[in-house]
């Protein structure tokens, strides 16, 4: 591909208000007249503060059949919509996981140990993982192979721990519950409760206004309840919970006296209560080691498909040039920095300057019959987004 110079390095322009996340990846063939759009655009850009360009280098690739490239730029273009829909996914579970803001976790989301801003503007291709000797069909299926994988991955590892999460969530709402169900560690002690061969200690959840009740009447709920034997361990706004002693072959028949008088007795054993504590301690320390495990496993893949996806940004526009301009390989990528405020007259003037590729561009419904020459708007020269605020599009 010809040198075009020092015209598409960077063309500094003006802070503009908030942060521009917005990068236009455009191509434009090297003929003279493209080339002079090119010049007028860099005073545009330098003048108004419309936008910052500079090259993008895309290497010479594999460019093959006319039928084979119509059929990769489908596959691409599926291709690039999957990667898309992968990255929002791993960066939403990222801010799932770390409950932080958009800004706090695209702080953490890096391309290469780079911030994504610099990944795109320093791209350079890794010919190491895409090699470009590979026909072009061979390097999508490396992209599409390494997102298909990690969108499973993903999906396994997001269950796997929110199935901890659930599990830990749940116990703890069962200890944290009501009267009948919460936790009593800390509150019964060993001394509370008297076990022998033919004593038991229940305890009995008894509502607030029930309280008078209660005292003068459970040594009469069955025979053999040991008198006095009753102390409140612990109450709330609701009521409190009372032990009481009684020999352990009349259990069944104060159980039920005890229903009839809307007083219930709790299910307890200091064996259980410690063997509940026991699991929700083993699942906590699980849970945090799977977050540690799971957030790193989603930093090193964002990185991944980030990464996989400005290759394939790349590819694309290096197809499509080839589709559009014809061969030899004579065409220049861009990369245009704008922001929101500034898209629409940046958007008229490129269509003003590139006039001339297809003059047809500019009329409201242009149609298109020719598979992989028509995206989903259309231009006379090519363009694809690439935003590094990736939470943004979540």
């Amino acid at each position: 591909m010809p040198k075009v110079g020092r015209i598409f390095e960077w063309w500094s322009l003006c802070e503009a208000p908030g942060v521009m996340t917005d990068f236009w990846l455009i191509s434009v063939p090297l003929d003279k007249t493209s080339l002079t759009s090119v010049e007028k655009l860099k005073r545009i850009a330098a003048k108004t503060n419309l936008a910052s360009c500079c090259k993008f280098s895309i290497p010479n690739l594999k460019v093959g059949i006319l039928d084979s490239l119509l059929s990769v730029s489908d596959d691409l273009s599926k291709l690039d919509t999957l990667t898309e829909s992968v990255i929002k996914k791993t960066c939403q579970c990222m801010r799932d996981m770390m409950e932080q803001s958009n800004d706090k976790v695209l702080e953490n989301s890096l391309a290469n140990g780079v911030d994504l801003m610099s990944y795109v503007t320093k791209f350079q291709w890794d010919k190491a993982k895409y090699p470009t000797a590979l026909p072009l069909s061979s390097l999508a299926d490396i992209i599409n192979k390494e997102v298909s994988q990690v969108e499973t991955e993903l999906k396994s590892r997001a269950a796997a721990y929110n199935s901890v999460k659930v599990s830990l969530q749940s116990l703890e709402h069962k200890l944290e519950g009501n009267l009948q169900t919460c936790s009593l560690n800390g509150i019964v002690r060993k001394e509370d409760l008297v076990v022998s061969d033919y004593l038991t200690t229940l305890l009995v959840v008894v509502n607030r206004g029930s309280y008078l009740q209660w005292e003068r009447t459970y040594e009469s709920l069955s025979e053999f309840v040991v008198p006095r034997s009753s102390r409140k361990l612990f109450e709330d706004g609701e009521g409190g919970i009372f032990s009481v002693t009684l020999f352990k072959r009349a259990v069944c028949k104060f159980k039920a006296k005890a229903q009839e008088s809307k007083f219930i007795v709790r299910e307890y054993s200091l064996d259980l209560e410690e063997k509940k504590q026991q699991e929700i301690k083993q699942l906590s320390v699980h849970k945090k080691e799977q977050y540690g495990i799971f957030v790193s496993w989603l930093k090193v893949n964002f990185s991944e498909m980030f990464i996989a996806w400005v290759h394939l940004k790349a590819l694309r526009v290096f197809v499509e040039s080839v589709l559009r301009y014809g061969l030899p390989v004579n065409y220049q990528a861009l990369l245009l920095q704008t922001d929101t405020k500034h898209s629409k007259k940046l958007r008229e003037e490129l269509s003003s300057l590139f006039k001339h590729l297809d003059p047809t561009a500019s009329m409201t419904d242009v149609s298109c019959d020719i598979p992989g020459l028509c995206q989903q708007e259309y231009f006379s020269y090519i363009c694809f987004h690439v935003s590094t605020n990736v939470l943004e599009m979540s």
